[in-house]
Protein backbone atom coordinates (compact mmCIF):
# COMPACT_ATOMS: atom_id res chain seq x y z
CA UNK A 1 0.00 0.00 0.00
CA UNK A 2 1.40 3.24 -1.20
CA UNK A 3 2.17 5.94 1.97
CA UNK A 4 2.27 9.62 2.23
CA UNK A 5 5.72 11.04 2.28
CA UNK A 6 6.19 12.20 6.18
CA UNK A 7 9.09 12.38 8.55
CA UNK A 8 7.71 9.17 10.24
CA UNK A 9 7.44 6.85 6.93
CA UNK A 10 10.38 8.00 5.33
CA UNK A 11 12.33 7.01 8.89
CA UNK A 12 10.45 3.35 8.35
CA UNK A 13 11.48 2.87 4.66
CA UNK A 14 13.64 -0.10 4.66
CA UNK A 15 16.26 0.68 1.72
CA UNK A 16 16.81 -0.83 -1.42
CA UNK A 17 19.81 -3.49 -1.81
CA UNK A 18 22.79 -3.68 -4.87
CA UNK A 19 21.40 -6.83 -5.58
CA UNK A 20 17.30 -5.86 -4.99
CA UNK A 21 18.22 -3.40 -8.19
CA UNK A 22 20.61 -4.82 -10.30
CA UNK A 23 23.76 -3.00 -9.98
CA UNK A 24 26.56 -4.03 -12.69
CA UNK A 25 30.02 -4.57 -11.27
CA UNK A 26 31.21 -1.35 -12.73
CA UNK A 27 28.34 0.66 -11.36
CA UNK A 28 28.47 -0.95 -7.96
CA UNK A 29 32.16 -0.20 -7.98
CA UNK A 30 31.41 4.04 -8.59
CA UNK A 31 28.13 3.92 -6.44
CA UNK A 32 30.99 3.31 -3.60
CA UNK A 33 32.08 6.32 -4.42
CA UNK A 34 34.80 8.26 -2.62
CA UNK A 35 38.17 9.23 -4.00
CA UNK A 36 39.05 6.14 -6.04
CA UNK A 37 35.64 6.21 -8.11
CA UNK A 38 36.67 9.62 -9.14
CA UNK A 39 40.25 8.96 -9.90
CA UNK A 40 38.87 6.05 -11.99
CA UNK A 41 36.59 7.96 -14.02
CA UNK A 42 33.31 6.09 -13.06
CA UNK A 43 32.20 8.87 -10.41
CA UNK A 44 32.03 12.84 -11.40
CA UNK A 45 31.70 14.44 -8.60
CA UNK A 46 30.31 18.06 -9.89
CA UNK A 47 27.49 20.18 -7.87
CA UNK A 48 24.42 19.81 -9.67
CA UNK A 49 22.58 22.69 -10.87
CA UNK A 50 19.47 24.04 -9.26
CA UNK A 51 16.44 24.59 -11.62
CA UNK A 52 13.17 26.04 -10.46
CA UNK A 53 10.80 24.04 -9.21
CA UNK A 54 8.16 24.84 -11.47
CA UNK A 55 3.93 25.34 -10.71
CA UNK A 56 3.33 21.68 -10.74
CA UNK A 57 4.89 20.86 -7.40
CA UNK A 58 2.49 19.22 -4.94
CA UNK A 59 3.94 18.31 -1.19
CA UNK A 60 3.73 14.88 0.34
CA UNK A 61 3.46 12.85 -2.57
CA UNK A 62 3.41 8.74 -2.14
CA UNK A 63 6.30 6.53 -0.99
CA UNK A 64 6.12 4.22 -3.94
CA UNK A 65 8.05 3.03 -6.80
CA UNK A 66 6.04 2.57 -9.55
CA UNK A 67 4.44 6.29 -9.89
CA UNK A 68 2.48 5.29 -13.22
CA UNK A 69 -0.91 4.32 -11.71
CA UNK A 70 -1.76 2.45 -15.02
CA UNK A 71 -1.33 4.98 -17.21
CA UNK A 72 -0.28 4.33 -20.78
CA UNK A 73 3.46 5.30 -21.86
CA UNK A 74 6.74 3.99 -23.03
CA UNK A 75 8.02 2.26 -20.04
CA UNK A 76 11.00 4.28 -18.54
CA UNK A 77 13.21 3.45 -15.36
CA UNK A 78 15.17 6.49 -13.79
CA UNK A 79 17.96 5.34 -11.44
CA UNK A 80 19.00 8.43 -9.42
CA UNK A 81 22.23 8.64 -7.54
CA UNK A 82 22.48 10.86 -5.00
CA UNK A 83 26.62 12.02 -4.04
CA UNK A 84 28.00 13.76 -1.75
CA UNK A 85 29.88 16.72 -3.27
CA UNK A 86 32.06 17.08 -1.10
CA UNK A 87 33.32 13.33 -0.38
CA UNK A 88 32.20 11.67 -4.03
CA UNK A 89 30.38 9.17 -1.67
CA UNK A 90 26.62 8.15 -2.11
CA UNK A 91 24.16 9.60 0.25
CA UNK A 92 22.25 6.83 1.90
CA UNK A 93 18.45 7.77 3.25
CA UNK A 94 17.76 10.71 1.36
CA UNK A 95 14.23 11.02 0.37
CA UNK A 96 14.07 11.79 -3.37
CA UNK A 97 10.90 12.90 -5.08
CA UNK A 98 9.79 12.99 -8.16
CA UNK A 99 7.10 14.81 -10.41
CA UNK A 100 6.31 14.71 -13.96
CA UNK A 101 3.51 15.18 -16.82
CA UNK A 102 2.25 11.47 -18.23
CA UNK A 103 2.20 10.96 -22.16
CA UNK A 104 -0.25 13.66 -22.69
CA UNK A 105 1.57 16.35 -21.16
CA UNK A 106 -0.47 16.28 -18.39
CA UNK A 107 0.09 16.60 -14.67
CA UNK A 108 -1.83 15.73 -11.44
CA UNK A 109 -2.94 17.17 -9.05
CA UNK A 110 -3.75 20.44 -10.49
CA UNK A 111 -6.88 22.24 -10.91
CA UNK A 112 -6.35 23.80 -13.41
CA UNK A 113 -5.74 20.91 -15.25
CA UNK A 114 -8.83 19.31 -14.21
CA UNK A 115 -6.55 16.19 -12.45
CA UNK A 116 -7.23 18.39 -8.96
CA UNK A 117 -6.91 15.42 -6.26
CA UNK A 118 -5.14 12.74 -8.85
CA UNK A 119 -1.19 11.44 -7.92
CA UNK A 120 -0.16 9.74 -11.24
CA UNK A 121 3.52 10.32 -12.20
CA UNK A 122 4.07 11.41 -8.62
CA UNK A 123 6.31 9.46 -5.74
CA UNK A 124 9.26 9.42 -3.69
CA UNK A 125 12.36 7.11 -2.70
CA UNK A 126 14.25 6.43 0.04
CA UNK A 127 18.27 5.96 -1.36
CA UNK A 128 19.97 2.58 -0.69
CA UNK A 129 23.33 2.35 0.46
CA UNK A 130 24.69 3.22 -2.87
CA UNK A 131 22.95 6.57 -3.17
CA UNK A 132 20.24 4.86 -5.28
CA UNK A 133 16.49 5.59 -5.31
CA UNK A 134 14.87 3.69 -8.69
CA UNK A 135 11.22 4.96 -10.21
CA UNK A 136 9.38 3.07 -12.28
CA UNK A 137 7.60 5.48 -14.74
CA UNK A 138 6.56 6.45 -18.38
CA UNK A 139 8.64 8.69 -20.62
CA UNK A 140 7.12 12.28 -20.07
CA UNK A 141 4.76 13.85 -22.75
CA UNK A 142 5.02 17.18 -23.80
CA UNK A 143 3.58 20.54 -23.24
CA UNK A 144 3.64 24.07 -24.35
CA UNK A 145 6.29 25.72 -23.92
CA UNK A 146 8.36 23.88 -22.31
CA UNK A 147 11.27 20.68 -23.65
CA UNK A 148 10.81 17.20 -22.13
CA UNK A 149 11.73 16.96 -18.54
CA UNK A 150 11.10 15.42 -15.16
CA UNK A 151 10.66 17.63 -12.11
CA UNK A 152 13.42 16.10 -8.82
CA UNK A 153 13.64 17.06 -5.30
CA UNK A 154 16.02 15.67 -3.04
CA UNK A 155 15.57 16.00 1.32
CA UNK A 156 18.64 14.81 3.46
CA UNK A 157 17.83 14.95 7.27
CA UNK A 158 14.33 16.75 6.63
CA UNK A 159 16.31 19.53 4.98
CA UNK A 160 15.63 19.95 1.00
CA UNK A 161 19.33 19.96 -0.54
CA UNK A 162 18.56 20.08 -4.30
CA UNK A 163 15.76 21.28 -6.43
CA UNK A 164 16.34 20.42 -10.10
CA UNK A 165 15.03 18.90 -13.51
CA UNK A 166 15.93 15.63 -15.77
CA UNK A 167 16.43 16.05 -19.10
CA UNK A 168 16.35 13.57 -22.44
CA UNK A 169 18.33 13.72 -26.15
CA UNK A 170 15.59 15.54 -28.55
CA UNK A 171 17.52 12.61 -30.82
CA UNK A 172 15.44 10.23 -28.96
CA UNK A 173 12.46 12.03 -27.58
CA UNK A 174 12.04 12.22 -31.56
CA UNK A 175 12.15 8.65 -31.76
CA UNK A 176 9.94 8.03 -28.91
CA UNK A 177 6.72 10.56 -29.95
CA UNK A 178 6.55 8.49 -33.23
CA UNK A 179 5.36 5.65 -31.22
CA UNK A 180 1.57 5.29 -29.31
CA UNK A 181 0.20 7.04 -27.60
CA UNK A 182 2.68 10.13 -28.10
CA UNK A 183 2.20 10.22 -31.64
CA UNK A 184 -1.68 11.07 -31.49
CA UNK A 185 0.15 15.10 -30.54
CA UNK A 186 2.34 16.25 -33.10
CA UNK A 187 4.22 18.86 -33.29
CA UNK A 188 5.91 19.52 -29.84
CA UNK A 189 6.56 23.43 -29.39
CA UNK A 190 9.63 23.36 -27.23
CA UNK A 191 13.27 21.78 -27.56
CA UNK A 192 16.45 21.83 -25.30
CA UNK A 193 18.13 24.72 -27.52
CA UNK A 194 15.31 26.61 -26.93
CA UNK A 195 13.85 26.06 -23.73
CA UNK A 196 14.54 28.88 -21.18
CA UNK A 197 15.45 27.24 -18.10
CA UNK A 198 17.22 23.98 -20.01
CA UNK A 199 20.18 26.65 -20.87
CA UNK A 200 20.81 27.08 -17.56
CA UNK A 201 22.39 24.14 -16.65
CA UNK A 202 20.52 21.46 -18.26
CA UNK A 203 23.49 19.97 -19.87
CA UNK A 204 24.75 18.59 -16.70
CA UNK A 205 21.66 17.15 -15.58
CA UNK A 206 21.37 14.81 -18.65
CA UNK A 207 19.72 11.64 -18.20
CA UNK A 208 22.09 8.74 -19.55
CA UNK A 209 19.60 7.05 -21.35
CA UNK A 210 19.97 2.76 -23.07
CA UNK A 211 17.21 0.55 -23.82
CA UNK A 212 15.74 -1.80 -21.76
CA UNK A 213 15.85 -5.39 -22.00
CA UNK A 214 12.72 -5.52 -22.65
CA UNK A 215 10.48 -2.67 -23.56
CA UNK A 216 11.56 0.72 -23.37
CA UNK A 217 14.70 2.70 -21.48
CA UNK A 218 16.55 3.46 -18.19
CA UNK A 219 17.94 6.61 -17.23
CA UNK A 220 20.59 7.38 -14.76
CA UNK A 221 22.08 10.40 -13.31
CA UNK A 222 24.67 11.05 -10.33
CA UNK A 223 23.76 14.02 -8.63
CA UNK A 224 26.32 15.94 -6.82
CA UNK A 225 24.30 17.86 -3.28
CA UNK A 226 25.37 19.59 -0.26
CA UNK A 227 24.12 17.34 2.70
CA UNK A 228 23.05 20.92 4.02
Amino acid sequence: MDERLTRSSLLRLAGLTAAGIGLGASEAEAASGGPAAVSSGLVSCVLTPEQTEGPFYVPGEKVRRNITEGRPGLPLTLRLFVLDVSTCRPIKGAAVEVWQADAGGVYSGESSLRTAGETFMRGVQRTDANGLAVFQTVYPGWYQGRTVHVHVKVHVAGNVVHTGQLYFPDSLTDAVYRQQPYARRPGRTTRNANDAIFRNGGRQSMLALKKHSGRGYVGSIRMGVHRS
